[in-house]
């Protein structure tokens, strides 16, 4: 029987850059995941609904229906609803913009601003255009290394580190897992951020997270381009 074909060695270079890719990349999830749960924190405290957290929006709904409060019933669809344009929009963007980040990064900020400017007796459209803007974030890293990201929601990144936890327990030496902790760590960091300056601020906090928003876009023009093609949604 013949020997199994030796396998090709990695090249070295090669490997460098995969792993400066994925640091760069786990940088970006972790600061847009404090965006994240900034304008969460900010979005709740303000008005009473979540701005990125759809998983609690959809079990108020459920509850709104069941005491028949039609007018919460109303709100929270719309909010669901604008989650999920939001993360349409933020595919076409990114697609319409050569899979840049800025063109994006630039949108959701002036979404963000649009939120924190609207006087506080039409909170809806405000609430509706920061959830927008949430929505269309999920767009600007799908994924690092291979490896999928949630930014906007911890839910699946607790439950990818929980399981992969497991595997680990039972011997598999699986990689990846440990990095789900960056957006979950991210986002509390950010909702903390948010909350104290939503006591501070009010709603007009948005403003810092447009600014935020802003900045890491402006931060992405000093990514190479291909790697910023690896992170967006394809």
């Amino acid at each position: 029987m013949l020997p199994a074909p030796l396998r090709k060695p990695s090249n070295p270079v090669h490997v460098r850059v995969r792993a400066w890719r994925g640091r760069v990349g786990l940088a970006m999830v972790a600061s847009l995941s404090v965006l994240a749960g900034m304008t969460d924190a900010i979005g709740f405290l303000a008005t009473g609904d979540f701005v990125s957290f759809m998983s609690g929006n959809t079990t108020r709904l459920a509850v709104a229906v069941g005491e028949g409060d039609l007018r919460l019933v109303v709100r929270l669809l719309f909010a669901v609803l604008a989650f999920i344009v939001g993360n349409a929009l933020g595919v076409l963007l990114a697609r319409w913009g050569g899979r840049r980040a800025l063109p994006l990064m630039l949108v959701i900020a002036g979404l963000l601003c649009t939120a924190a400017l609207l006087p506080l007796a039409t909170q809806v459209p405000a609430l509706l255009a920061a959830i927008v803007a949430m929505g269309m974030l999920n767009a600007a890293v799908e994924q690092v290394n291979g490896l999928p990201v949630g930014l906007t929601y911890v839910t699946g990144a607790l439950s990818r580190f929980g399981r992969g936890l497991g595997r680990w327990i039972l011997g598999e030496r699986r990689s990846g897992w440990r990095v789900q902790l960056v957006p979950w760590t991210g986002m509390l960091l950010g909702a903390v951020l948010g909350a104290l300056l939503e006591a501070q601020f009010g709603l007009k906090a948005m403003l810092f997270s447009a600014g935020l928003a802003a900045v890491l876009g402006l931060a992405t023009l000093r990514i190479p381009r291909r790697w910023q093609r690896d992170y967006m949604p394809r």
